[in-house]
């Protein structure tokens, strides 16, 4: 049984274009094909700030699938480790042998999310969008303003975290490896209202932004709700946006900012990515409409990255 490192994965494995299109395929798999995603299954450590989940979907055609383990302890910064942790195992679709095993401590789930990140922006937000702002400082915010890039051609970027000290960090590094002139605002309406493209990467448990920020033709991609407790995302900022996208209906009502929604009209015109990327619909009208992608995470993402790794380090 064949085990790959994280430091494997990174020496060969590149938050790409193509990375991006792997992602994007396993959004129009989830709306063409009888993929086989059961919920997930998630235990919370509230004792540790922490939480363990795992994810798993079988896409009918393909010769492996994935399961995953993540955790996330949120309180580990402090204790000088990283967040996230976890692995992934591929499995043959029809011998349920083990293929391999990814200690990737949690790298993949970062970047297939950043991937599915650029798939919203790339389909959703405005083609000449330039200005970024990501509300968040850690190792997803990174990640997503990379992916970001691959899609649009941006011109700045704006962020805002609960930690001036981390917020500084996040722009030193990003300057650094994408040379982008970065801005730590003093709130997160600032990097709302001064931004085409918002993305927010938190674990918060009470939401940050507020309807009365938006503005004609922005985007959100709000990544951080992948709980019952988790909520970046007031209310009234999905009754105000003109579009509401999601990666999976069902697992956004449960566990993502349609979660808090009543508004029956609101679901029942959510559209799901894979419509997008897979059948032709249309979701953004115009340049003035403001629209919102809600990422919960989906074990199709998984199976695709671990596939994906699976062919670039060779199997």
């Amino acid at each position: 049984m064949e085990v790959i490192d994280r430091s494997t994965l990174e020496e060969k494995l590149l938050l790409t274009e193509e990375l991006v299109s792997v992602i994007e395929e396993a959004f129009t798999a989830l709306a063409s094909r009888q993929v086989i995603m059961p919920e997930i299954m998630r235990i919370d450590i509230s004792e540790f700030n922490g939480e363990v989940d795992i994810k798993s979907a079988y896409i009918p055609g393909y010769e492996s699938f994935c399961v995953k383990l993540s955790t996330g302890f949120f309180d580990n910064p402090k204790k000088g480790l990283p967040t996230s942790n976890g692995m992934m195992i591929l499995i043959d679709s029809e011998t349920g042998e083990i293929r391999k095993i990814f200690a990737d401590q949690g790298l993949l789930t970062d970047l297939r999310t950043a991937a599915a990140g650029a798939v919203a922006a790339k389909h959703v937000s405005r083609e000449n969008s330039a200005s970024a702002g990501i509300i968040g400082t850690g190792s997803q915010a990174r990640y997503q303003l990379e992916a970001l890039t691959i899609v649009r051609s941006l011109k700045n970027v704006r962020v805002w975290g609960r930690s001036l000290e981390k917020a500084e960090k996040f722009k030193e590094e990003m300057e650094e490896k994408l040379g982008l002139p970065v801005t730590v605002t003093a709130t997160a309406e600032e990097v709302v209202r001064k931004s085409d493209i918002v993305v927010t990467t938190t674990p918060a448990s009470e939401p940050i932004v507020q309807a009365e920020w938006l503005h004609p033709g922005l985007h959100i991609t709000a990544m951080g709700s992948d709980a019952e407790h988790k909520q970046e995302l007031s209310e009234e900022v999905l009754a105000t946006a003109d579009v509401v996208t999601c990666d999976s209906l069902l697992q956004s009502r449960r566990l993502g900012e349609l979660r808090a929604c009543n508004d029956n009209n609101i679901i029942e015109n959510t559209i799901e990515l894979g419509e997008i990327t897979g059948k032709g619909v249309v979701a953004r009208r115009n340049e003035e409409q403001i629209t919102v992608t809600d990422l919960s995470g989906t074990g199709a993402q998984d199976t695709a990255i671990a596939r994906y790794a699976n062919q670039i380090i060779g199997g």
